[in-house]
């Protein structure tokens, strides 16, 4: 099992930049790829971005590129997501996710086995 703790999420002004974090504790494997996504209310989960354990390889999703940034810290079992710039329609619950993905499949959320409880990030203009 692989358990997932995600924090960081608050409230931001637009224009600020925001570091979410997700904790990793338990089993992990060597093809293990962590993901952030977000959720607004009466939407799907969005991918926002992924990177793989073993190697530190990173995707992005298109809509974020240049913004939003995803780090491992192995010294404390993290993968963090760097906001810069948050905009208003950054506003959303964000889910860190841990699984192992077929890479063509990285940022499908049913690839993601283990969720964390989520962060609310609310960005104020």
């Amino acid at each position: 099992q692989v358990q997932l703790l995600d924090a960081g999420g608050g409230v931001a002004q637009a224009g600020d930049s925001l570091r979410l974090s997700c904790t990793i504790s338990g089993r992990t494997f060597d093809d293990l790829a962590v993901a952030w996504f977000r959720q607004t209310p009466g939407k799907e989960r969005e991918f926002i971005a992924a990177l793989w354990w073993n190697g530190g390889a990173t995707l992005y999703a298109d809509s974020v590129k240049g913004r939003f940034f995803i780090s491992r810290d192995t010294s404390s079992s993290a993968v963090n997501l760097q906001i810069d710039v948050l905009r208003p329609d950054d506003a959303a619950v964000y889910y860190c996710a841990a699984g192992r993905p077929i890479a063509s499949s990285i940022a499908t959320m049913r690839e993601y086995t283990y969720w964390g409880q989520g962060t609310r990030v609310t960005v104020s203009s």
